[in-house]
């Protein structure tokens, strides 16, 4: 009898325990994750933008104004990233607090506009972390501690692959960390780690290059000493190699930007995608 009532108390607290946690959004991927490292059993956590999903192409599901109206606290990147989401916010008729987890970074330009991919520099993740926890703590102030001590043990795990990445970059000599990539997403990582990414000359990413494009960035290459390659609004793999044999680039692979990929992919957390990103840089450059 005993054992009966037992479970029957359980199946009563277990929703009131489930209502009990914070109902917040965040409005892509990586943002979902420093939430979720945050946050951790405490908050019930929806993510829009999913594992290898666009936020800057995003269209809003059905679904998603109604994940908002249920929020209390709504996290977004900030600095021009999620242009779809204020209209969103507006007609879900939502009372959430709406959390920029970029405020505080300093932004660099990305042509006239300011560079929204902040997290791309370890350093800038801290801060999104601690805006997180700020504003968790803040919503939630019962378990402003719990928030505080996970968002100090994942402190912890970002100094560690601060210095993971900086003593990767500075085993690749200096006349080498240079890359050519059409991604137009690592400024901040460039800016914090050394390595510089060079626009390809005459390439748009509209449009496959024509014989005359990739003449300009085999001479470009060639000019500036470029070792490594990523390219990948080139699709034929005639023309990469043509690239790599005439030049002796290496032609690298995938750099993780904008999203993380799913639980199989090589980047399903913002800390394996940093370390995919500096494999692949290292592999291509450190020889």
């Amino acid at each position: 009898m005993r054992f009966f009532l037992f479970c029957a108390l359980l199946l009563i607290a277990s929703p009131l325990q489930a209502a009990e946690r914070l109902n917040v959004v965040a409005s892509f991927s990586i943002l979902g994750d420093f939430v979720r490292n945050v946050g951790g059993d405490r908050v019930n956590l929806t993510t829009l933008v999913g594992a290898d999903g666009d936020v800057h192409v995003y269209t809003p599901a059905p679904g998603d104004a109604k994940r908002i109206a249920a929020a209390k606290l709504v996290f977004v990147n900030g600095l021009g990233l999620e242009g779809w989401l204020p209209r969103l916010v507006q007609s879900a008729g939502s009372k959430a607090k709406v959390v920029t987890a970029s405020a505080g970074i300093t932004p660099l330009k990305l042509g006239p506009a300011a560079d929204p991919h902040a997290w791309q520099s370890v350093p800038n993740a801290r801060i999104y972390v601690t805006d997180i926890a700020d504003a968790l703590a803040a919503a939630a102030p019962d378990d402003a501690e719990v928030f505080r001590t996970q968002a100090e043990a994942y402190w912890e795990k970002l100094e560690a692959l601060d210095r993971e990445v900086r003593e990767a970059m500075a085993k690749i000599p200096p006349e080498r960390r240079k890359v050519i990539s059409t991604h137009d997403a690592f400024g901040y990582f460039s800016a914090e780690y050394g390595i510089q990414f060079i626009a390809p000359l005459g390439v748009s990413t509209e449009t496959e290059p024509s014989a005359r494009d990739i003449a300009a960035i085999i001479g470009q290459i060639k000019a500036a000493r470029i070792p490594a390659v990523f390219l990948e609004n080139i699709s034929d793999d005639r023309l990469i190699r043509r690239i790599a044999a005439e030049t002796g680039a290496k032609v690298g692979g995938t750099l993780i930007s904008d999203g993380l990929t799913g639980e199989k992919g090589p980047a399903p957390t913002y800390i394996d995608m940093v370390r995919h990103n500096i494999k692949v840089l290292t592999s291509a450059l450190d020889h």
